[in-house]
């Protein structure tokens, strides 16, 4: 694997000089980067060790035609049995730092809150965990990243309330077992996307089918799981573990059509139905007013007795206030977006609720994934909506990276890189953001939800026509590491 590496950094140089303008300044000092995967997308060992099934277990298994070419994450990139040899690449990329996640169902097979806890799979993340700490890398961990153990899918998954007890149960379990090693923790990936995709349109586990109603149920509950989260750390853990909490919120650029006063409104209803419905309860106390009101009207309108958008009690308002750390943002693309008639009042789903008409460019590159368009500005942008709405919060960039269909010469995920990195830089060093990390969209090739293996992300390509599932470093590792040691995007920095 080293000699690859070796040959990869010698090659890409040229591959680079095709790449578009990048900024000459340098990253600071106090500036790190790592690399993420998640449980079910690399680890395999779907029911090794008395893990129990979650939801991307059972949908795979029971509706193969769910996925791409009928695949599953039941083996995928088998991190379970090569743990070590996942952090032997990250050492030789030369990271800080690895963003992984924990399966529940391996921890609590049967779910509930007060059932047994899996000594086995507290063993395997405590190995890890340790592997990367031996190796001077460290551990950023997420604590649920869409894989709900299928048991508590038959109760009604995120929409039922009991879920906050059984979410806060496994957090505590993790914050007591790995707590003294790991420092950060990140309560949940992206849950708009557990929320609005798997239980309003169904296009992830589990495939749900009710947007307007059990997307913001799931919501409701799952932000009080995370409230709970954190006082539970705060509470009890944090005077001995020193950790940090956090929750990764994901959100394209909506960039206005044109200067009107109803395009730059529409823009920002679109970044506060998606960033803002998640930021704005755990920094300000309760979702965005926009939402409040646009949701209330329209469900009165609709004969509702109540609005559909829950309604947080003044208590826990209050507890939900502030349970944050820092921001995590996941970024990818963009898309322009202008004001739209109101929508029929009879159509009930989010997106009649939000109400925009959003499109990309045709100019814009395209890669392999249909919702992924490279928009290097976008991001920059994105950050700066943060950091302006929520006053300047230290901010973690948790993914971001490209898709494509495979192979080693990846030079366009080299210059997706270079071009997104440099908007983040002149983001901190021009514009004032707090941004102190970049996490890289993904460290090897993996199991891509509906997408299946058909699709490319990785730092390292994964073979899956091999049983041993082999890696190798793509040029675009070789570019990461030479970026992570020189803390530069060009040859001669500022």
């Amino acid at each position: 694997m080293a000699y690859k590496f070796l040959i990869s950094t010698l090659l890409l140089v040229a591959v680079v000089k095709e790449a578009t303008s990048a900024t000459n300044l340098t990253f600071p000092d106090y500036f790190k980067f790592g690399a993420a995967t998640a449980s079910y997308q690399v680890e395999g060992a779907w029911d090794e060790d008395d893990k129990s099934e979650n939801i991307w277990d059972h949908i795979t298994h029971a509706t193969p035609t769910y996925v791409d070419e009928n695949d599953n994450g039941d083996i995928a990139c088998d991190s379970y049995h090569k743990y070590k040899e996942d952090v032997a690449m990250l050492k030789e990329l030369g990271v800080d730092y690895y963003r992984y996640s924990i399966s529940w169902s391996r921890i609590v097979p049967h779910g509930l809150a007060g059932t047994p806890i899996n000594p086995v799979g507290i063993e395997y993340y405590r190995n890890l965990t340790q592997e990367l700490l031996d190796n001077g890398i460290e551990p950023l961990v997420t604590i649920f990243h869409w894989d709900t153990p299928e048991i508590l899918q038959d109760i009604g998954g995120w929409p039922n309330p009991e879920l906050e007890e059984h979410y806060a149960y496994y957090a505590r379990t993790l914050f007591e077992e790995l707590g003294d090693l790991v420092k950060l923790w990140l309560t949940f990936n992206e849950p708009k996307q557990t929320c609005m995709q798997g239980y309003g349109d169904g296009e992830k586990a589990p495939g749900i089918k009710a947007s307007g109603v059990a997307d913001y149920k799931c919501t409701h509950v799952l932000l009080k799981a995370h409230a709970k989260a954190y006082h539970i750390y705060d509470e009890e853990f944090r005077a001995t573990q020193n950790g940090r909490v956090g929750m990764v919120i994901d959100t394209e650029w909506f960039e206005p059509a044109s200067g009107s006063d109803q395009d730059l409104e529409a823009s920002e209803r679109a970044l506060q139905f998606t960033y803002g419905w998640y930021a704005n309860p755990i920094v300000n106390g309760n979702y965005p007013q926009v939402m409040i009101d646009r949701i209330d009207a329209r469900s009165e309108e609709q004969g509702y007795p109540e609005s559909r958008l829950p309604k947080f009690t003044d208590e826990e308002l209050e507890y939900i206030q502030g349970t944050y750390d820092f921001l995590a943002v996941n970024q990818y693309s963009t898309s322009y977006v202008e004001w739209q008639e109101e929508a029929d009042i009879n159509v009930i789903s989010y997106g009649s609720d939000l109400n925009v008409h959003t499109w990309t460019d045709d100019s814009w590159e395209s890669s392999a994934s249909d919702w992924l368009k490279v928009v290097p500005w976008g991001i920059r942008k994105v950050l700066n909506w943060v950091s302006k709405t929520y006053k300047n919060p230290e901010i973690f960039i948790t993914e971001n990276g490209y898709s494509d269909a495979g192979g080693l010469e990846d030079d366009r995920r080299i210059n997706y890189y270079t071009e997104y990195l440099s908007n983040i830089l002149e983001a901190v060093l021009e514009d004032g953001v707090n941004v102190t990390r970049y996490t890289a969209w993904s460290l090897m090739d993996n199991f891509e939800w509906t997408d299946g293996y058909t699709v490319k992300f990785g730092l390292y390509s994964v073979d899956f026509d091999d049983p041993e599932r082999p890696r190798t470093p793509k040029q675009s590792a070789a570019y990461y590491t030479k970026v992570i040691t020189t803390r530069c995007l060009v040859d001669t920095c500022e």
